[in-house]
């Protein structure tokens, strides 16, 4: 979503109304987690003023991962409820402090790159897909045990091979 600034000044009396859908692939690039994203649902209301547009709306979409336990496509649902201001000031006039401003070069406003700043401050650490608990399978050189395998395994590994009975018992005994 791109506006130039010429263009919002006919919305500074009433402010502008946001009911869109965007697509934003390029997402997937900068994260490679995501396989796929819904087109973004953006509603909200932006108010424009001298040098600087105020925009509050609403983004939902819909984020396809992996699940973490089988590499499943897991659909993740998302929705934004934020608050970002877009400044159009002079830069000599700009302060150093002010890092929830948006500082635009040139005559045009580009929402796409804080959208897919939103977007990516969303993608959770992990997503288990509904159902797969304790249905962990290998892979390709790799396999998953559970606890009680792990211990049962090293269990057996302490048993002695009847063979060498004798032998452990050599180890056992102590200088008399």
């Amino acid at each position: 979503m791109k506006w130039s600034i010429h263009q919002l000044s006919k919305y500074r009396q009433n402010g502008m109304p946001i009911d869109a859908e965007v697509r934003i692939d390029d997402v997937k690039i900068r994260n490679h987690e995501i396989r796929a994203i819904s087109p973004v649902r953006l509603k909200g209301h932006c108010s424009i003023g001298n040098s600087e547009m105020t925009c509050q709306f609403t983004m939902t979409a819909t984020l396809t991962l992996p699940c973490a336990r089988t590499w499943e496509d897991v659909e993740y649902p998302i929705e934004v409820e934020t608050v970002e201001v877009f400044s159009w000031i002079d830069p000599e006039l700009r302060g150093d402090d002010d890092t929830d401003i948006h500082y635009i070069d040139g005559e045009v406003i580009d929402l796409t790159p804080v959208l897919e700043e939103l977007v990516l401050l969303e993608v959770p650490m992990q997503v288990f897909k509904e159902g797969t608990e304790g249905t962990v399978q290998g892979g390709k050189n790799w396999s998953y045990s559970t606890e009680e395998e792990v211990s049962q395994k090293v269990n057996d590994e302490r048993k002695v091979d009847p063979r060498l009975a004798d032998l452990a018992k050599f180890f056992d005994q102590t200088d008399e």
